[in-house]
């Protein structure tokens, strides 16, 4: 530690601190009559000022370029399983319903319409209870000799 250096007499660096720009407070700050802004315009008025968008009237961006594509708003999100990913998770004999995938850590966040495809390979039998479907995956659910129920929306 540097000799003479204490709490008491610590200080910033020279330069370091700067002093506050006291605005509108009389022609001996520097700062006074227009208050650093100019004279008169949309920017010295209070509340004045343009939003970072605005172009000066120009026809914005956003309205100049052309619109590309369409959301439907009648799009149903499914949560998506495997049959091969049931087969590793569920007995043979296990009903599998939205409830029990939840049970199985499979079905996480937010609770959506659960959807059962065929990739993958099943040889235990389940009770299938979902909200679709594919036709692949109810063959090979059908083949192992289990069930399966779609339950409406």
């Amino acid at each position: 530690m540097a000799e003479g250096i204490s709490l008491s007499n610590l200080k910033p660096f020279p330069g370091s601190k700067k002093k506050e720009k006291r605005v509108g407070r009389g022609p001996g700050s520097g700062h006074g009559k227009t208050a650093c802004r100019g004279h008169k315009g949309q920017k010295a008025r209070t509340g004045g000022g343009v939003p970072p968008w605005f172009e000066g009237g120009q026809m914005p961006i956003l309205r100049r370029l052309p619109k590309r594509g369409f959301k439907n708003p009648f799009r149903v999100v499914y949560a998506v399983f495997n049959v091969g990913q049931l087969a590793k998770k569920f007995p043979a004999g296990a009903e599998v319903t939205p409830e029990t995938l939840k049970e199985a850590k499979l079905l996480k966040g937010k609770p959506l319409p659960v959807k059962i495809l065929g990739d993958g390979e099943i040889n235990v039998a389940l009770k299938v209870k979902v909200h679709a479907i594919s036709k692949s995956a109810k063959e090979k659910i059908e083949a192992a000799g289990g069930s399966v129920e779609i339950i409406p929306l």
